[in-house]
């Protein structure tokens, strides 16, 4: 059962309250707009959320071409469900982006990417997932065409659109078609496609001046845009505009926020103490913790011993500079004080710095009576500025690396001797005892016995990286008609290259870690004082460019052969040619640095198509569409998508629609290259069997890790390569819906969907019982035979240092082995709703309110035959592999409830996401709280965490139009500063928040103001 707080109850009220004005009005607006005959079905058009609408100037009789379509039309309404969000819709709702615009449709699921997700492979980047299918399977176009995806793959192979690169002052409309679409787009259009629509003609001067601040005085926000036009297109049969835009939004940190959004540490509010940094000492904190080991080769930092060290007591280094709270650890094992550190808190932020720039400009040409052309460039740049936590001194090799390269297996250690040459210390003429070793004096006779595991973060060097993205776009396009507008043609190129330039800060040299421990350079006692060319040689900036050119042209004719009962039989016939490239560069390809990725994707390849269109309307009251595209693709393969559709209108006020469609998506250049490559990682916490190993408490089925940081929720690493063999993913849909507008002043959609996806691209889909199988074992050798055994291409690839408290027990498995096969299938179902109550009460005052709503009915992944083989998604946190790891809520929607009266204009957005069980199926964790969940896997806490709460999110915009030219405006975002809901199961990176869904949770209330002007 819900509980509702009295926060919850306000905002559900106000809610209601707006629902209730506009049943009340609605039927006073009703008699006194009498419905002329025909005038149903245009007012249903004109405002229901889901139909297409036309330009802001369209008249009667003017046709358009809707997206999804290669045919005019002036019935808007076609067989296929679409969400329009206008400018003056998204002005109202205060957005001022095209991410957070798409992203706030309520079919956006599982997957889809905003810029607050800082730790995945394509951070800085921005995707939309329709369906939650994945970002790849969601197509996004800019006026119809395609641009050029992100250089970075999300997950290290899903590609997209970064729908930062795209300029939102220019935005006419937004169309999603939230259906399949590669009968008309070709691949990728699986989940729908996101049609971003810009303005063609514009004459005169635009401008916005905006800046705001959030109530806690920090996520600044800046932006402004300009717009000059000239040529009266009507009459002269020309238009030049350029545009320009600039949009700054400030940092947040996790410490600004306060618990639980800064820590990992959730024992005040019954939840698990994840955060070892305050009470152990073999955790990597910016003071350095030692212990006395055997280094076996002295010139080698990384030949110290395996195991429990020859004493238990940990010294710290430098203890006195310690600014904060101490800890006594007095156990068998450790014994020694240490310094208390919450590392979320101190390095963590929610916001990165980003900054937009963009421009624009578009040239319109009227060539003859029949015959337009257009040229458009566009140039966009977004940068985004992470903050991250400092390097640690023990990590992993890099992935491809020689195990021997890891400095936390066996682990690193202090020499007794440094010298200046870093080499043969022990016997060098200008040796000396090294001063960050303690037990350098003691064992100056015995150098090999004497040496200091270190445990440490470079707390004074800043880590974190730049992203730079930069595209240039162009396009150009003829069109014209004849034979009396019977036939129409158009022709039309673009061109897109997305460039990406990635600086990373703070992450540490491998050879000269190693050499300034042997030479002595830097000091681990007191690490202030170290110089900063001391610190810009151990952690060298690293750049590394990327980018992904897309270049097509497309060709189509259309034609109106003769008259069917209910209209003329239009028919369509196209084709296009595509070349797309990716070089996605390995950030580490030397192997060189610790913690840095080697993700790398390249490829190139043509796609050649062709594809037709035909709308039968074969009665007055039934019209039946039929589509369908061949794809051709150089590497070998090619792909046929059919579609149909139908709407039945059996009276005016009442209409009956339906597709069925066939789809597909290519393999992106990451999952087929030869040459590319990834490891990703997922916050994984070890089994009880595990922990008890390691001196955890309780049993197989519930247990505590008892202090022992060992057995804490680490990051476990999936390493895949690149399949030249794979096939496309396939899918198949089909969506049945009604629109009914029993009066004039109100409208209503529902809209089933059904999406089936097999041959899926799924990289290791038996890694679950890999784990478990590596778990499950009795020692090191026997646990990798047994992930061998899961089948082909599984195998133990890394694994942790030993427990140096328990070093005879199994060690964590750090990084699995894991193919790139097409498996399975994934089944999703549920319905869109949308509602539209359009009430002039008065004659100078209007409302107006749009709701949204979708529910998913299932998303499940099927893995096989047999009675387990079925992953439940909906509602849970799976698929928890999926991006962010954010999950599939059941219910998503949107209610935007506005007043009109007179000069002003009031809005209020609400978004609401229903609760999530913490749960997910592809991490071995089914939908039954009582037997564990993502968080705790053991019962005493089950239910206290077993859901994320429900979040309902209002944003508040009020508009002052002081003349014809001018206007104010203010915005209140989250405007009861309603906080996000404790999600203790989301990635270590976002601690305890899901940053897709409850972002304006965690950033709080924020004002704006700014000013707009037109001449």
């Amino acid at each position: 059962m819900t509980t509702i707080t009295g926060r919850s109850r306000l905002v559900a009220g106000a809610a209601t309250l707006s629902l209730a004005v506009a049943l009340i009005a609605g039927p006073a607006a009703a008699q006194t707009t009498p419905a002329s005959p025909g005038a149903l079905e245009a007012q249903a058009q004109a405002t229901d959320p889901t139909t297409v609408q036309g330009t802001a100037d369209q008249g009667e009789g003017d046709t358009i071409v809707v997206t999804g379509s290669l045919l005019r039309r002036t019935d808007t309404e076609t067989p296929s469900p679409v969400t329009v969000l206008t400018s003056d819709t998204l002005a109202k709702a205060g957005i001022t982006n095209v991410s957070d615009a798409i992203r706030s449709i309520s079919a956006d699921s599982a997957g889809s990417i905003g810029t607050g997700f800082q730790s995945g492979f394509s951070a800085g980047g921005s995707a939309v997932s329709l369906r939650g299918l994945g970002v790849s399977s969601t197509l996004v176009v800019i006026d119809g065409l395609r641009s050029a995806n992100f250089p970075l793959n999300d997950d290290g192979h899903n590609a997209y659109v970064d729908l930062n690169s795209i300029p939102f002052s220019l935005v006419d409309r937004v169309e999603v078609l939230k259906d399949g679409a590669s009968s008309t787009y070709g691949a990728d259009a699986i989940g729908g496609v996101v049609n971003v629509i810009l303005k063609k003609q514009f004459t005169g001067v635009d401008g916005l001046v905006e800046g705001g601040i959030a109530e806690r005085g920090d996520a600044s926000h800046q932006r402004v845009h300009l717009t000059v036009g000239t040529g009266d297109y009507e009459a002269n049969g020309w238009n030049v505009f350029v545009n320009g835009e600039y949009q700054r939004d400030g940092r947040v940190s996790n410490s600004s926020r306060g618990f639980p959004y800064n820590t990992q540490d959730l024992t005040r509010i019954g939840g698990l103490d994840n955060n070892a940094s305050d009470s152990s000492m073999t955790v990597n904190v910016p003071t350095a913790y030692v212990a006395r080991v055997r280094q076996s080769d002295l010139n080698n930092p990384l030949s110290g011993q395996a195991g429990a060290p020859l004493s238990n007591q940990y010294q710290a280094l430098g203890l006195g500079n310690c600014a904060r709270d101490t800890f006594t650890v007095n156990t068998t094992a450790v014994q020694g004080t240490g310094c208390k550190y919450d590392l979320v808190d101190k390095y963590r932020q929610i916001q990165p710095l980003q900054e937009r720039y963009a421009l624009n400009a578009r040239l319109s040409v009227r060539l003859g009576d029949n015959v337009e052309g257009y040229i458009t460039a566009m140039y966009s740049r977004s940068d985004v500025s992470i903050k991250g936590t400092p390097a640690a001194i023990r990590a992993t090799q890099p992935f491809g690396a020689a195990p021997s390269v890891a400095s936390s297996n066996p682990g690193i250690v202090l020499p007794v001797y440094i010298c200046s040459a870093g080499t043969n210390c022990a016997t060098a003429s200008d040796r000396r005892l090294n001063p960050n070793n303690p037990f350098a004096t003691a064992y100056a006779n015995d150098p090999n016995n004497g040496a200091a595991r270190i445990y440490y973060l470079f707390g004074d060097i800043p880590a974190g990286s730049d992203r730079k993205n930069e595209v240039y776009r162009a396009a150009a396009g003829l069109n014209g008609s004849f034979d009396d507008d019977r036939f129409g043609w158009r022709v039309e190129g673009v061109y897109a290259r997305d460039e990406m330039e990635i600086t990373q800060h703070g992450l540490l040299n491998i050879a000269q870690t190693l050499r300034a421990i042997n030479t002595g350079s830097y000091n681990f006692v007191n690490p202030q004082s170290n110089s900063q060319a001391v610190r810009d040689t151990i952690a060298p900036d690293k750049t590394t460019p990327s980018f992904s050119t897309m270049a097509s042209v497309d060709a189509s004719l259309t034609a109106r052969l003769f008259d069917l009962p209910g209209g003329p039989l239009q028919v369509a016939i196209g084709g296009q040619v595509r070349r797309e490239t990716l070089e996605n560069n390995n950030q580490n390809v030397n192997l060189d640095t610790y913690g840095l990725t080697t993700a790398s994707a390249f490829g190139a390849h043509t796609v050649s198509a062709a594809y037709f269109e035909a709308d039968m309307p074969l009665l007055e009251k039934l019209d039946v569409n039929v589509s369908g595209r061949y794809d051709h693709y150089s590497e070998g393969f090619g792909r046929f998508s059919p579609k149909v559709g139908f709407k039945l209108t059996p009276v005016r006020e009442l209409a009956f629609r339906g597709t069925y469609s066939q789809g597909f998506r290519a393999p992106t250049f990451a999952e087929s290259g030869a040459r590319s490559q990834y490891a990703g990682f997922v916050t994984t916490t070890p089994p009880c069997n595990f922990i008890l190993q390691h001196g955890g408490t309780g049993t197989a089925a519930a247990c505590s890790a008892n202090g022992n940081p060992y057995n804490l929720s680490y990051s476990l690493g999936r390493g895949v390569a690149g399949n030249p063999a794979l096939e496309p993913e396939t899918s198949r849909s089909f969506t049945a819906g009604v629109i009914f507008q029993p009066v004039p002043w109100f409208s209503f959609t529902a809209d089933y969907y059904n999406v089936k996806k097999k041959n899926l691209i799924v990289t290791g889909p038996l890694v679950g019982k890999a784990v478990e199988a590596y778990y499950n074992s009795a020692n090191l050798a026997a646990a990798q035979a047994a992930v061998a055994a899961i089948g082909q291409g599984y195998s133990v690839n890394s694994v942790d240092g030993t427990d140096p408290n328990f070093p005879n027990a199994l060690p964590r498995v750090l990084i699995i082995n894991v193919p790139y096969v097409n498996a399975n299938y994934a089944v999703t179902e549920g319905i869109d709703l949308a509602a539209t109550i359009t009430a002039p009460i008065t004659d100078t005052i209007k409302f107006t309110s749009r709701v949204e709503v979708t529910h998913i009915f299932e998303y499940n992944l099927v893995t096989g035959t047999g009675a387990g083989d079925v992953q439940n998604y909906a509602g849970t946190l799976g698929p928890y592999d999926l991006s962010s790891g954010n999950g599939t809520p059941n219910w998503r929607g949107n209610w935007q409830n506005t007043i009109d009266f007179g000069q002003f204009a009031l809005s209020a957005t609400t978004y609401y996401t229903g609760r999530i069980q913490s749960v997910s199926e592809d991490q071995g964790l089914p939908r039954i709280c009582d037997t564990g969940n993502l968080y705790t896997r053991s019962s005493p806490q089950d239910q206290t965490f077993c859901y994320v709460k429900r979040f309902i999110n209002v944003d508040l915009n009020g508009t002052a139009k002081v003349s014809d030219n001018f206007s104010f405006f203010l915005n209140v975002k989250n405007l009861f500063d309603v906080k996000a809901p404790v999600a203790p199961a989301a990635y270590a990176s976002a601690p305890n928040f899901l940053t897709t869904w409850h972002y304006a949770g965690l950033i709080g209330r924020q004002f704006r103001a700014g000013a707009s002007f037109r001449f």
